[in-house]
């Protein structure tokens, strides 16, 4: 599954390389509209191939949104599983076969940058890695969770993990709404895995990352931590009926 906003130079490439892995899957590609014709692009994509399929919105609404609408959609396709992954090759398709692997004994696997054999683009100046190391400790540390990478968008979920969680409680829709899904599942006590990932640049394209986006982020957090003080006390008692 993924999300795309002024993706075409990705896009192609992107799903040339998903369709090559020795996986049995489905791309979602869930637009906003795209300027720049991302969305017509994955349609005739879609039309040369099957297993691509295209939800198009009629704006830019927000990962929250995406994503939601995007899970969804394929859980009522029948998936087994969902991955989440952006479309500039941040992250890269090569390690969706040990995430799958990783998954038969997790019930959500994160590409993380921060676990032993992880890292970032070596290119990123100082500032950038202090940034995104020091917004990793910060959630997990007010959140209280254990996971090194809980920003990240690079994600493997069980059916039957999203089916369990109450994903109409999610309230963020930027940066921080990988921080609320990943602080929703361990509060449910679902067990989650670490694969070691090279978080790379984008390749092409210009990022949308930005520092105001960091700092609301930061404030989130917090509001996250009170919005499930419930889901704390209950474990696994919260858990919605799948």
């Amino acid at each position: 599954m993924i999300p795309t906003y002024n993706e075409a130079e990705n896009l192609p490439k992107l799903v040339s390389a998903l369709f090559a892995l020795p996986l049995d899957l489905h791309v979602l590609v869930v637009d906003d509209n795209s300027p720049d014709g991302t969305g017509r692009i994955a349609d005739e994509l879609a039309a040369r191939d099957s297993r691509l399929h295209v939800l198009h919105r009629e704006g830019k609404f927000g990962l929250r949104s995406a994503y939601l609408n995007g899970f969804r959609l394929a859980l009522d396709r029948g998936a087994d599983a969902v991955l989440q992954m952006d479309a500039d090759f941040s992250h890269d398709p090569a390690k969706i076969p040990e995430m799958a692997e990783s998954l038969k004994t997790n019930d959500v696997v994160l590409g993380s940058r921060y676990v032993r054999g992880g890292s970032v683009d070596e290119r990123w100046p100082l500032w950038r890695k202090w940034l995104s190391a020091f917004g990793n400790f910060y959630a997990r540390t007010i959140l209280g969770m254990p996971l090194r990478d809980v920003t990240t968008g690079f994600r493997l979920w069980k059916r039957e993990t999203l089916l369990g969680m109450p994903l109409d409680r999610i309230q963020s829709s930027g940066y921080v709404f990988q921080v609320e899904m990943a602080y929703l599942a361990h509060c449910l006590e679902y067990k989650t895995g670490e694969v070691p990932i090279y978080f790379a640049d984008r390749r092409w394209g210009k990022s949308k990352m930005s520092l105001k986006i960091q700092a609301e982020a930061a404030f989130r957090v917090w509001q996250v931590r009170g919005h499930f003080r419930d889901l704390r006390r209950r474990g696994k008692m919260a858990r919605v009926d799948s």
